[in-house]
């Protein structure tokens, strides 16, 4: 019994690797728990074909029948997994690939070490800890790459399985074959394992590079909303040259005015300084409203506030937005003119019977933060990432130009729709 400790050891730690690598590799569909009994019952099987040939002292066909056993026996349990049966079986051919290779190294090193029956069993234990942990940790994700591609590697495992199993199969004693045909295996070994460096080596190559692109594509994309959306922003900077303009002709006006009313009044022309004072009040211009401090941001909200009084929406609008911002200040008014048109555009599709209203507030509170809500109409709806879902074709670039806004800024959005109310929220 002790001359068979030895081979027993190196079957349990083949079998158990073995079962690991399946579960590595593959991906299960039910629990943990289940996937786990059932591929004790494989190591069970497995290692009982392996004891009675242990028993009858014939390894040939120990390497013979294992072949075959295993694959029945995985080929039994694969409803178990996720995968379809070709991304199956390109796994199953993977893992009798690494544990032929580990096979093969571990009874060739072990000719060279002291105590060879030992010595191989610690050889396999540490090449298939190797692959485990190189599969787990650094390569899975890209060989579920290559699982899903299993068309473009499928000829390089089957081709790597075929030649190992020749060597097995036309064996007439696999000892005295392992030992002779130690250079040609070794060399099928290397070239399996360059097959599959090269495999994974482009693989994460080709991720990389998408990365990359989809990186650079995600920038231009949103430079181009924000390019687009500056361009929007010409007629808002016209009305706050306007309106610098108005406000200084009236400051000019007012002045010459206080001149001849205190010379009227100093003159005791009472009635005349009334009749002048009656005429200024009628024919006084009409300044724009101060909603907040800082120009380009107040320009906006004028003019889109205007819009919305035309179109018979009420106003709720309290803003402390300082002169100077941490942003730049005519993103932030591109970002407020195109939330306040939306709402303008949202409050403009709701039926008749619902009243409109637009709600915008802003806090500065080391940060800024700005909230806006109005009522939406029925089939209002946000995307799988929170963003809202354009209605018309074209249409959405006003909320992508705010979404690229908030990313350039590191600024938290948040957009909500909740009892019909269309709420955002810029924290920048």
């Amino acid at each position: 019994m002790s001359g068979l400790f030895p081979d027993l050891l190196r079957a349990v730690i083949s079998t158990t690797a073995n079962v690991l690598l399946m579960m590595t590799l593959l991906q299960p569909k039910y629990s943990k728990k289940i996937t786990l009994l059932t591929m004790l019952g494989i190591l069970a099987a497995d290692l009982g074909t392996a004891i009675y040939c242990y028993l009858s002292g014939n390894l040939t066909l120990l390497s013979k029948l294992d072949i075959v056993l295993f694959a029945v026996l995985c080929f039994a349990v694969r409803p178990l997994f996720k995968d379809t049966f070709m991304q199956w079986l390109f796994s199953y051919l993977t893992v009798q690939n690494i544990s032929d290779a580990v096979i093969i190294i571990s009874f060739i090193g072990s000719r060279h070490l002291p105590y060879p029956p030992y010595a191989n069993s610690l050889l396999r234990l540490i090449l298939f800890g190797t692959f485990l942990l190189i599969l787990s940790r650094h390569v899975r994700p890209l060989y579920r790459q290559a699982v899903e591609h299993w068309t473009a590697y499928f000829a390089v495992a089957l081709g790597i399985y075929i030649t190992f199993n020749h060597y097995v199969l036309s064996s007439d004693d696999i000892v005295v074959t392992l030992t002779e045909q130690a250079v040609p295996l070794l060399l099928v070994i290397f070239i399996g394992l360059a097959a599959y460096g090269s495999i994974f080596l482009s693989l994460k190559n080709l991720q990389r590079e998408f990365r990359v692109k989809e990186e650079n594509r995600k920038m231009q994309v949103e430079r181009e909303y924000l390019q687009l959306a500056a361009g929007n922003m010409s007629r808002q900077l016209e009305l706050m040259a306007e309106m610098s303009a108005q406000n200084s002709r009236a400051a000019h006006d007012r002045r010459h005015f206080n001149n001849v009313l205190l010379e009227l009044l100093e003159q005791g022309k009472t009635g005349e300084a009334y009749a002048l004072l009656h005429s200024q009040n009628q024919a006084a211009p009409k300044i724009s409203k101060v909603y907040c401090e800082n120009p380009a941001v107040n320009a906006a909200v004028c003019h889109y506030a205007g819009l919305a009084e035309q179109a018979g929406i009420r106003l709720e609008i309290a803003l402390d937005i300082p002169g100077n911002v941490t942003v730049d200040a005519l993103e932030l008014s591109m970002v407020v003119s195109n939330l306040m048109e939306n709402a303008i555009q949202a409050c403009e599709r709701l039926p008749k019977e619902q009243v409109p209203y637009l709600r915008f507030t802003c806090r500065s509170v080391g940060r800024l933060l700005l909230e806006m809500g109005n009522p939406c109409a029925e089939g209002t709806s946000l995307d799988e990432s929170g963003y809202p879902v354009a209605c018309k074709e074209g249409h959405g670039v006003g909320s992508k130009s705010v979404i690229a806004f908030a990313k350039k800024y590191d600024g938290e959005l948040m957009y909500r729709i909740e009892n019909g109310v269309f709420q955002v929220r810029l924290l920048v």
